[in-house]
């Protein structure tokens, strides 16, 4: 299982003209996939990781400036949402040739109940979760903050 996630001003999706999901606020749009070998094991370990990962401002930076870029409160201490977009073209490997071969996806029929299944678990969390549609072609709107983007694998 893998996430990119990235500390957002806004961030919406948009599916044939309409908005599915949107932050109500800043906060986390985290892209996220599905290993073909992925078991629900590593579900409640990614929502924890989402949930807990201190990537978003404080009150304060690590010098004590307000507004500064310090990366110091987690969105569940702060409160702040995410928006979870399905992404099977993270596992897309471009090692060989010029077309990536997307073989260590799961299929879509084991990958949506666990997409659905790590949103559930930050929902029970207590998180405000937005989401895409599985499956469908989605324009991602955000607007990054910082630009500060990492990479969670499990």
């Amino acid at each position: 299982m893998k996430a990119v996630v990235s500390r957002v001003a806004e961030a919406s999706v948009t599916v044939d003209d309409t908005v599915v999901g949107a932050l109500p606020q800043p906060g986390l749009l985290v892209l996220l996939g599905i290993h073909r070998d992925d078991t629900s094991d590593k579900v409640d370990t990614m929502a924890r990781k989402l949930h807990e990962l201190r990537l978003l401002r404080g009150d304060s930076d690590s010098s004590g400036d307000t507004g500064g870029t310090g990366s110091e409160e987690s969105a569940a201490t702060l409160g702040a949402p995410l928006l979870v977009v399905s992404q099977f073209t993270l596992y897309g490997d471009t090692r060989k040739g010029r077309r990536p071969s997307w073989t260590a996806a799961a299929r879509p029929e084991q990958a949506e109940p666990m997409v659905e299944a790590v949103v559930e678990a930050l929902r029970a969390r207590g998180a405000h979760v937005e989401t895409g549609r599985f499956g469908a072609m989605m324009q991602v709107h955000s607007v990054n903050d910082g630009p500060f983007t990492v990479l969670v694998e499990l």
